[in-house]
């Protein structure tokens, strides 16, 4: 039966008695190690016959093999007879407390035995726990995955991730429990001096009113409780407990605090509700035992503690105190004069009859089941809705009265309610960890009311886009983020805002060292309260985001100028940033994933230039005030068809300029020029002076090499445009260059200004 567990051999109390025979007891013992537990019981119940005075060793090794082999009434006889040599000791009743708890877990709460998958991984990896697996508590979409309870002032950290403010002021939380990314350094307890989020902790007090105030009570109950202020964190406590009776983890530390008030009897109703409940939480049955054992019932803490191991087996620090309980139990049969009685238990079989083995026990081994009966047909099982007594009267005795051993384990209880453990698939409850869809009015199976996971419910009606609107751009949030104040906005609209001023809009709290970090991390608690709820609305939403994006990525019909310098094709070109309106357009061209935009020089009449050049970003470096430093180069030249302004910045429709190609004789004399004006150039660089060559090379490299195909790109040789960039050139002269799409023109323009700067450098 079961998983076999190594026996442990109980020393004999007189080794050298007459009639013991150590070759049989070494033989027993071999037995025994093969698993043949009913035989090694006969060789020890030989070798007790053969005794004037039992052997409380043998006994116990007897009694062991009994239990292994299910065998449960004739191995009370043994540990009884056991007891009445001396006091049972805890360590020496593990294999009764496995059985008795293993039979519970597979016959009764219907859990899978040897072979079958474990409930929960701590007990295959043999775990001590308190028992607060994640089984015991379903955790749904506004749940805290700190203390598992409804979000109580919600805080949203940098990852995005949202929990209870009060979890978070605990020291020991050092990183996020969901992405596991650490947290920056605290300041007056929270993780970068976050304050509640606004918008979900005003929805959660919209949608679950009567539960946030009680979670309120609850957390006052709890400082309470911190400061040994008792009474009154008690009456938080049950102010809580009166909004919502139904919260296991509230109902568990109310009768937590009545065990500290010592208030016995109030932890035993709190823990008996908390069992109908949860019936399979061993938190529940642990608490109640403790109750219970604190009170002087043993005979019942024995039952939760049993209730607790078959939940748990590997739960070890239960299973000891189930022994010990299991131990004084047996010693309270022999209190009241009946210690006498058993000196000579063998005798008429007295144990026997003082401790009639109950069929509860019974039915532990197949061959004490009547023909056709089932292990649910034993005293184990118990009618399915039979509530749980509050007060354990039931199982109490009479005042004054000596309760027997049988009587307390035949009164062991199936757990809490009857009901056996329910399988995927069955039952009610089957669906109520499923994601939930907001049920509007008109739909089927609706009736004005939504249920989320994990049993909380809300009508439908209450939630409503306007609930989930920005207070920049009044529509539905898109990508929101929480400042550290605790305001949400669309992350687009709170960029743009922070480009003009490092403050909050709403409250105007200072944020630089928020823009510093730009850790701008979506809201995810709220992305998913608007998919799961307003998932209509937010597409529409999408829709026209994603129809912004893809007018802010054309360019040619609408492309972002930046009015600034003059700029060439592969020439560097690094801006520094600082206005709202440019921080605004790099963003985009960012975000668009198009990286370019263009660069004009002025234009007092048009606002810019009818020509320029396109820029790609290659990287950007920001300044905790929101500057940016960014390293762009030239990649193609343009017309301004025609120009105009978006958000503050200027935009244009534009077409591409490329040279015009030459054949034959034209193309030999444009390479014949093309050599000659390099030459030139290349000349006079290196006539310059060393400062100013040095000055040169740091910002614009080293002129690049002569191209043997001047046509290959349809800007011409980069040679030339690095060299415009670097000439003693007005801006009006360079302008009129780059607008030039004949090679052989450019050249002639570049060789007049090389002759020109010649002559004019002192000689």
């Amino acid at each position: 039966m079961g998983t076999r567990v190594e026996m442990f051999v109980h020393p004999l109390s007189n080794p050298g008695t007459a009639g013991i025979c150590p070759e049989m007891l070494e033989v027993a013992e071999e037995v025994n190690r093969a698993g043949d537990y009913s035989l090694a019981a006969e060789i020890y119940t030989s070798q007790l016959a053969d005794l004037q005075h039992p052997d409380r060793g043998l006994c116990l090794r007897k009694a062991d093999c009994l239990t292994q082999a299910g065998r449960i009434s004739e191995a009370l006889d043994s540990y009884c007879t056991a007891a009445s040599l001396g006091k049972l000791h805890p360590e020496e009743l593990p294999l009764l407390v496995d059985t008795i708890a293993r039979t519970l877990r597979e016959k009764e709460l219907g859990f899978p035995g040897p072979g079958g998958k474990s409930t929960s991984s701590s007990e295959e990896e043999g775990v001590e726990s308190d028992g607060e697996c994640g089984d015991d508590e379903a955790l749904d979409l506004f749940s805290c995955r700190l203390c598992k309870c409804l979000l109580h002032e919600p805080t949203t950290v940098e990852c995005g991730h949202t929990f209870c403010k009060i979890c978070l002021e605990d020291e020991a939380i050092t990183e996020c429990v969901q992405c596991k990314e650490q947290f920056n350094e605290k300041k007056d307890g929270l993780p970068n001096d976050r304050r509640l989020d606004v918008v979900l902790s005003g929805l959660l007090d919209k949608l679950f009113a009567t539960e946030s105030k009680a979670r309120k009570f609850w957390i006052e109950g709890q400082v309470l409780w911190g400061e040994k202020n008792h009474s009154e964190a008690l009456e938080k406590y049950n102010a809580a407990v009166d909004l919502a009776p139904s919260i296991g983890r509230l109902l568990c530390q109310r009768a937590e605090l009545h065990v500290e008030m010592r208030n016995f009897s109030l932890a035993v109703q709190d823990a008996s509700s908390l069992c109908r409940i949860k019936p399979h939480w061993t938190k529940a049955h642990s608490l109640k035992a403790t109750a219970l054992s604190e009170a002087g019932r043993n005979d019942e803490a024995l039952q939760e503690y049993l209730m607790c191991v078959a939940l748990k087996p590997n739960w070890t620090k239960v299973k000891l105190q189930a022994q010990k309980v299991l131990s004084e139990v047996f010693s309270s049969v022999f209190e009241n004069g009946n210690m006498p009685t058993l000196l000579h238990p063998l005798q008429g079989g007295v144990a026997s009859r003082l401790i009639k083995p109950p069929a509860s026990l019974m039915s532990l081994t197949p061959q004490a089941q009547k023909p056709g009966s089932s292990s649910q047909d034993s005293e184990f099982s118990v009618s399915k809705g039979s509530p749980v007594d509050d007060t354990s009267s039931r199982l109490s005795p009479p005042e004054g009265s000596t309760k027997s051993l049988a009587e307390v384990l035949a009164a062991l209880p199936a757990p809490p309610g009857g009901l056996k453990r329910k399988h995927s698939g069955e039952g009610p409850s089957a669906s109520t960890n499923h994601p939930t869809k907001l049920l509007r009015p008109g739909e089927a199976g609706s009736s004005q009311t939504a249920s989320v996971c994990g049993g909380r419910m809300f009508p439908a009606e209450l939630l409503d886009s306007g609930d989930m609107e920005c207070p920049l751009c009044m529509r539905l949030f898109y990508e929101p983020v929480a400042t550290p104040c605790g305001h949400t906005f669309c992350l687009k609209c709170l960029e743009r805002c922070l480009d003009h001023k490092s403050n909050c809009p709403l409250c105007k709290e200072n944020l630089s060292e928020y823009l510093a970090t730009r850790g701008y991390n979506k809201t995810l608690l709220m992305e998913e309260v608007l998919q799961r709820y307003l998932g209509d609305e937010l597409a529409d939403r999408k829709t026209i985001h994603e129809e912004e994006r893809k007018e802010l990525s054309n360019l040619n019909q609408e492309v972002p100028v930046f009015v600034c310098t003059m700029a060439f094709p592969t020439i560097p070109c690094p801006l520094h940033v600082f206005e709202p309106r440019y921080r605004l357009m790099i963003r985009r061209s960012m975000e668009t994933g198009t990286k370019q935009f263009g660069m004009c020089i002025a234009d007092e009449l048009k606002g810019f230039a009818d020509y320029g050049c396109m820029l790609e970003v290659r990287d950007v470096k920001f300044f905790p005030d929101g500057r940016s430093v960014v390293d762009t180069i030239g990649v193609s030249r343009f017309k301004v068809l025609s120009h105009g302004q978006r958000d503050g910045y200027h935009t244009a429709k534009i077409e591409y300029l490329e040279d015009k190609k030459v054949e034959g004789e034209e193309l030999v004399e444009i390479l014949k020029m093309h050599d000659a004006v390099y030459e030139q150039a290349n000349n006079w660089f290196t006539s310059l002076k060393d400062n100013m060559k040095s000055q040169i090379l740091s910002h614009f490299g080293d002129l690049p090499s002569n191209d043997p195909d001047p046509q290959a790109s349809p800007s011409g040789p980069a040679w030339s445009w690095w060299l415009l960039a670097v000439l003693p050139l007005e801006n009006r002269a360079q302008l009129t260059i780059l607008a030039m799409t004949s090679l052989k023109d450019r050249l002639i323009a570049i060789r007049r200004v090389l002759i020109f700067v010649t002559r004019r450098r002192p000689r």
